[in-house]
């Protein structure tokens, strides 16, 4: 049988009023009573109704986090530290995989605002933010997430990646590479545009560099081997002599391609740097060349600012943090 605020004041010879009170605002309520009414829960096992509690105040305890990859190791430090400075609030993170679908994004954007949560993290699947000023506008605080809002219109967390984008080539140019492959996964992901942007701007630099762009539909291992496949397939002097992947799976994937199933030696033949530095990246079969990025303090951060916005509103305190990349370099960039 399920036990009632009611059978708890009856127990307790209070209110009901009363027990609410010690379950939401134990402070109004004198310490004897609220020993007799705690102890009349532990007695009868009561257990609060909290999805009507969160109802009826509005708001829950739950901020919820919406990431382009929930596999991606990246991702998953990133949710990391958003719970751990979640927990130290009294609060918990519901979490949602968009896939780099922008319908599945939608769909837990929907979910999460019937569900009342404190506030919404999201990593964007593509540049259009209006579904989130929507939400912004209807009183859901929202933080984007290893994502910059260049119009600042939205508090953000996010790395450099033009940066992290021309760290990672202008290190294989230093290596005397010259002929340049991007891996990508979709162009329209924020992320991917703007490591693109750096890389260009590092061949730039470099007379006789060129970039080829290979883009793939996700941002996968799997993807990363059919990208890698198709380069070895090549004659070796059609081959480029450097592949930046976008990310670190892309990168695995195409690791493999190049040292399990073919010939091609890394880095003598073809020198390979991924993004992430996610923490496999250095137990490959050629532990691989990166730039890291602070995924755990990416995800602690963007809740702090979260529980800013929820303490001030107007905005009275930084709403914008970037952080800059640093460049890993391992055996697959440095023979």
């Amino acid at each position: 049988m399920t036990v009632s605020v009611r059978d708890v004041a009856a127990a307790a010879s209070v209110s009901v009023g009363t027990v609410s009170n010690v379950l939401n605002r134990p402070s109004k309520v004198s310490p004897t009573t609220v020993e007799r009414v705690l102890q009349a829960i532990d007695d009868l096992g009561f257990v609060r109704n909290d999805a009507a509690r969160q109802l009826r105040a509005g708001r829950s305890r739950s901020i919820a986090l919406i990431v382009l990859d929930a596999g991606n190791p990246f991702f998953a430090e990133v949710a990391r530290g958003a719970e751990d400075r979640a927990a130290e609030a009294g609060m918990s993170v519901l979490l949602g995989n968009s896939d780099e679908r922008t319908d599945r994004e939608e769909a837990y954007l929907d979910l999460f605002r019937e569900q009342r949560v404190n506030g919404v993290l999201v990593t964007p699947v593509a540049g259009d933010l209006t579904r989130l000023e929507r939400l912004r506008d209807g009183g859901v605080p929202v933080i984007l997430v290893d994502h910059e809002d260049h119009e600042e219109a939205f508090a953000s967390v996010s790395v450099d990646d033009v940066e992290g984008g021309y760290l990672a080539v202008s290190h294989v140019l230093s290596t005397g590479r010259r002929r340049i492959a991007f891996v990508s996964g979709p162009l329209t992901i924020r992320q991917v545009a703007d490591r693109l942007e750096g890389a260009r701007r590092a061949v730039g630099e470099v007379d006789g560099a060129t970039l080829e762009i290979v883009e793939m539909p996700a941002l996968t291992v799997l993807q990363g081997r059919a990208a890698g496949e198709a380069i070895r397939a090549r004659a070796a002097t059609e081959r480029p002599d450097a592949v930046f992947a976008a990310n670190d799976l892309l990168a695995v994937g195409a690791l493999q391609a190049f040292t399990l199933m073919s010939d091609v030696r890394v880095p003598r033949d073809i020198a390979l740097i991924g993004y992430d530095d996610i923490d496999f990246a250095s137990a490959t079969v050629v532990p691989l060349s990166s730039i890291r990025q602070p995924a755990h303090l990416i995800g602690y951060t963007a809740v702090d600012l979260l529980l800013k916005d929820l303490d001030d509103p107007d905005g009275g305190h930084e709403r914008t943090v970037r952080f800059q990349p640093e460049l890993v370099v391992r055996e697959s960039t440095a023979g």
